[in-house]
């Protein structure tokens, strides 16, 4: 196992790294939508929330060797289903016509009172 770890995505807020490549996969740790630079919560809703998930997600995969295009299953995270539309467009266009296997969870709280969190597992 190798850990991954890159400054274009925020550094890991607790005892995990932001990914480990595991033979030929990549476990990527849920990312929220922090500014790799601040370290602060990017404000303005689910939608602008979703789009700095991905590119946080999507730096962590360049890390590790990886891309959108080779994630095989996604985990999404919710505070609210109510902004699973809003999600769901920007995780649309982030993967274009590769549609990975998903879950898709409603749950009461996230870290930092993110709006949503998303993890991938990916292969090299």
């Amino acid at each position: 196992m190798k850990a991954v770890e890159t400054d274009k995505a925020p550094k890991a807020i607790g005892p995990y790294s932001q990914a480990v490549v595991a033979g030929e996969l990549v476990f990527c740790s849920g990312q929220i939508a922090l500014d790799p630079v601040s370290g602060q919560l990017l404000e303005g809703g689910v939608k602008v929330q979703t789009e700095q998930v991905m590119k946080n997600l999507g730096a962590v995969l360049e890390s590790a060797g990886s891309g959108f295009a080779k994630v095989v299953s996604t985990n999404v995270y919710l505070r609210s289903m109510n902004d699973f539309a809003e999600m769901n467009e920007v995780y649309a266009a982030a993967f274009g016509t590769h549609k990975p296997a998903r879950a898709t969870i409603g749950v009461s709280d996230l870290p930092k009172n993110s709006l949503v969190e998303i993890s991938c597992i990916a292969t090299l």
